[in-house]
Parts: C-alpha cells; structure tokens; sequence
C-alpha cells in the first residue's frame, strides 16, 4: 500500500510540473506578443512609462543601438528620406517618424538615410534611434542613390549633378528621390518636417495643394509604375533648372498635373485622370508665408477647427527651424507635439530642462 501511494504522489507531482511548465511557457508567449506589438494608442502606456522614467534619469535607457534592416519599400509602406548624411536626427524629425508609427500601426514605417549606405551596420547610439526602436513598425534601412536612380531617367541626372556645383543641390536630390520612390516602390511618402495627425491609407494617387494653383511634394501616395510619376521624371530631366528654387519641386509637381488634366489653373482641390490634387487644409493648413503661427497660442477648441478636415500638419522646417519652441506652452506646434508624439515630447521637456539649467559658460 505504501508502495502505491509513493508512485501515486510521484505521478501527481510530475502532473503538478508540467503544468506549471506549460502556464510558464504560454505566459512568457504572451507576455512578449504584448511586448513586441502594442504600438499606436495601445502602446502609449508603455511609451509614456518610458518618457517619464525619462525625467528622472540623465540619460535615455541603455538600449542597444538598433540595426538597419528589413526588406526594400512595398506599396503599403509609409516613407521617410534623409537625403544628406546626417545621422543625428532634430527633435522634430523624431516627432514625425512617432506620429506616423502611432497613426499607423499596423504598416511599417521605413526611413531611408544615405548615412546608412555606407556599409554602417547599425545606427548611432543617439536618443531618437533609441526612442523609435520602442515603435515595432518602425525600420531604418540605407539610401542607395545610385541603385534607386538606376532604370529611370534620373540615372544620368544623378552621375552629372555629382560633378557639379549647384545651390540647392540637397533640396533638388530630395525632389528627386520621392518621384523615383513612388515610381519604382509606390506607398506614402511624407517630408520628415510633417506631423501625422491621422491615417493615411485611404489616400491612393494623391498630393495636395499648398496655395492656390500650387501643388507641393512634401506629402505623396502612389501605386508603383504610374505614369504620372514616370511624367514627373520625365520632365525632372527634360526641363532642369536645379539653380532656381522649387523648380523641381512645387513647380515641376504643377507643371505635370496641369499638362495631365489639360488645364490652365488648379482649383482648391480636383481629380482627373484617377490623380487627387487635395485641399490645402488636409496636408498645408498653415501656409508658408504664416509659418510664425506655429509657435502661437491658440485655444484647444481653435485648434480643433482649423484642423478638422487636416490629415497631417507640414511644418516649414526651412523656415521655422531656428524659432525656439516652448515646449509646455499652448503654441500650435506644441499641442501638436503633445498630442501626437507624446514620448518625443516628454524627452524633448527634458532636454530643455537641462539646458535652462545648466550655469552659464
């Protein structure tokens, strides 16, 4: 009888153990599948848990600098270019890539940056790296321009610009890049000077107006191999002008979809020919000659109407990047920073508390 009872609490035990093994093992697989992909609204919790660990320690937390990699750019993707070699992103640089992760979790978010395409393994260990590798959609991969450029008429462009001296070199290869990423890859494209305030998806074909019968490429989305963009190429070469501010730009984007609808003047916003040219106030509701009414006050209910029918505010960071912004102040660009990428926010407070309180030089 005691014979039998050892091997009944012998089994019983081993019963007890691999139980407790299974609940352990289903735990730590649910535990990381929550880790690893709440993002947006259900991943702010997280991000905001972050942010204020960020106010009492002096420096970010010690994350391993995240690798640049992932598989080319697809329709579906958000994009974002970094033309130069800079490899220290600005505040607002990060707010943009946060606002678009969060309005967008379920699409990957990719950055491209020339930095990147020099054979560098893995980003620099820099506070905005390390905050949007807390985003799961978010990936950095390298900026070939060469490769991009190649079997498209900007090929030739690119080798000739290469060798010569021109003044607006950077913004003139940056026009470049987003006509040739939407040709051969399609998806969204944004300027890294935006901030999202809402889906995009649902935008196929489309760029918007910046000012009457003005047409602007900070915002672009386009399926792969449509012959507008092929047009937009086409006519980056074959009407050239680099030495001419927005010549290849706002200019060469209104040019071609005045020749594509056979018209004359762009209204407010249109379509022919299965392109959108949409209203100033979904992606331009601040003009550029009013950019200084960014770091203005203005009410929360205010602030709900002016942006009511808006998809994404672009912030005129040519114009604007030398304004000091006070970051807890009631400006537009402040609320904006708030509510929409709220971890970029926190650390931005931070950092601005550490200068103010450093003793004069």
């Amino acid at each position: 009888m005691s014979g039998c009872l050892l091997k009944l609490n012998v089994v019983l035990l081993s019963h007890r153990l691999g139980a407790l093994f299974i609940l352990t093992v289903l735990f730590v697989f649910f535990a990381s599948v929550m880790f690893y992909w709440r993002t947006g609204e259900d991943a702010e919790g997280q991000l905001h848990s972050f942010s204020a660990q960020s106010r009492h320690e002096h420096v970010l937390p010690c994350l391993p600098p995240p690798a640049a990699c992932g598989s080319p750019p697809s329709p579906g993707d958000v994009l974002f270019v970094e033309t130069s070699e800079r490899m220290n992103p600005s505040d607002l640089f990060v707010c943009s890539v946060e606002s678009a992760a969060r309005t967008h979790p379920g699409t990957r978010v990719v950055v491209l940056m020339k930095g990147l395409a020099n054979g560098n393994a893995s980003l620099p260990n820099h506070w905005g790296f390390s905050l949007l590798s807390y985003f799961p959609n978010v990936e950095f991969q390298p900026l070939n321009l060469r490769e991009l450029f190649s079997g498209t008429p900007l090929a030739k462009w690119y080798l000739q610009a290469q060798q010569r001296q021109e003044p607006y070199f950077l913004p003139v290869l940056s026009d470049a890049c987003r006509i040739a990423i939407m040709w051969k890859f399609g998806g969204i494209y944004l300027d890294t000077d935006f901030i999202v305030l809402k889906n995009l998806k649902n935008l196929t074909n489309a760029l918007g107006m910046q000012s009457q019968d003005v047409l602007n490429g900070a915002f672009l989305s386009f399926k792969p191999k449509h012959k507008f963009m092929e047009l937009c190429m086409k006519d980056f070469v074959d009407n050239y002008k680099g030495w001419i501010w927005a010549h290849q730009g706002p200019h060469l984007l209104t040019r071609v979809f005045k020749k594509w609808c056979s018209i004359s003047n762009i209204p407010n916003a249109m379509s022919c020919k299965g392109v959108s040219a949409l209203p100033q106030e979904a992606f331009y509701p601040i003009c550029w000659e009013d950019w200084h009414k960014l770091f203005e006050a203005i009410s929360s209910s205010e602030l709900h109407r002016l942006l009511n029918n808006t998809y994404a505010v672009h912030v005129w960071n040519k114009l604007s990047h030398g304004t000091r912004l006070e970051i807890t102040s009631q400006a537009l660009l402040a609320q904006l920073y708030s509510q929409f990428c709220p971890a970029t926010t926190s650390v931005k407070m931070k950092n601005d508390s550490d200068k103010s309180s450093r003793p004069a030089a």
